[in-house]
């Protein structure tokens, strides 16, 4: 079998994906997931990268991803995805990945804020405008409404014409932040853009750009609250907001969805890292393979 993008589209829902990266995450924090690090391959010519991220969680497959921060006028990321039966090794599907890396990284972002994030979140704040600021206003909306979105670009026509799709406030970095309840930063920031100062006591902060270990997102200041992460084993690989700052982990986000461990107390500042894991995308490609073998019943 093989899907393309459309096929992926139609076939993968937001309300699905958010309680299946829920249940990837916690086996894979309850040591039922067998997941090496990912691999990644500098084409230095062209200032991208190829990664490789095989998992077996149940479902067996790998992805095969580039990163090319540069591009312009096509996306960034681009993957495939391939499952395999577990019991044979024969393979199953190919399909496209650039959407499911697109949804699942901001359905995580969700099943997060459902436990990280006060009840009465209010005020949304996106850094960034691109495909990763579109995916989480979807997912997090499947959550509760927001009275205000607000959304910051470092381009600020891309910003405006988000905020018109939207029906949000395209405005200044730091008005973004300062009171918002929840705050996704999604941008290839070399250096940090939010400032801890900013946020409010109680704020969530997911934030899931800058996946290199010299990179960064979020200052040291930001970094002190409560942190939370996708693989403690990840981040510390890949993560420069981690890294650089050598903020203590909390917890991986699966243990506090495995009961593991508590969610942070209710007043408490926090953040989210994530890097994205192939547990992730093979669990979201056994959702779409499941979907179409539904459909041609």
């Amino acid at each position: 079998m093989i899907l393309d993008e459309g096929a992926v589209r139609e076939l993968l829902r937001m309300e699905d994906l958010i309680p299946a990266m829920a249940r990837a995450l916690a086996d894979l924090s309850s040591g039922k997931v067998v997941q090496p690090m990912r691999t990644m391959v500098p084409i230095a010519d062209h200032g991208g990268f190829l990664g490789l991220m095989p998992a077996y969680g149940g479902a067996l497959g790998a992805k095969l991803v580039t990163f090319y921060p540069g591009n312009q006028g096509v996306p960034t990321h681009h993957a495939m995805v391939v499952l395999f039966r577990p019991e044979t090794g024969e393979p199953l599907v190919t399909m496209d990945g650039r959407l499911i890396t697109e949804m699942r990284t901001a359905a995580v972002s969700a099943a997060a804020t459902k436990y990280l994030a006060l009840p009465e979140c209010r005020v949304l704040a996106l850094l960034g405008s691109g495909v990763q600021a579109h995916a989480h206003l979807e997912a997090l909306s499947h959550l509760h409404p927001y009275d205000e979105i607000r959304v910051w670009s470092r381009t600020p026509e891309h910003a405006a014409r988000f905020a018109a799709t939207h029906g949000a406030t395209a405005t200044s970095l730091e008005t973004a932040v300062r009171g918002a309840d929840v705050i996704v930063t999604a941008t290839n920031a070399l250096e940090p853009i939010l400032r801890g100062e900013w946020l409010k006591p109680g704020a969530h902060v997911n934030a899931v750009g800058s996946p290199r270990p010299n990179w960064r997102e979020l200052d040291d200041r930001a970094m002190r609250n409560t942190l939370v992460v996708d693989s403690r084993e990840a981040v510390l690989k890949e993560s420069g907001d981690v890294i650089l700052s050598g903020a203590p982990i909390y917890a991986e986000i699966g243990e506090i969805f495995a009961g593991l461990k508590p969610a942070p107390a209710p007043a408490a500042t926090t953040i989210f890292k994530s890097v994205g894991l192939a547990i992730e995308d093979v669990a979201t490609a056994r959702l779409v393979y499941d979907a179409a073998l539904g459909q041609d019943e």
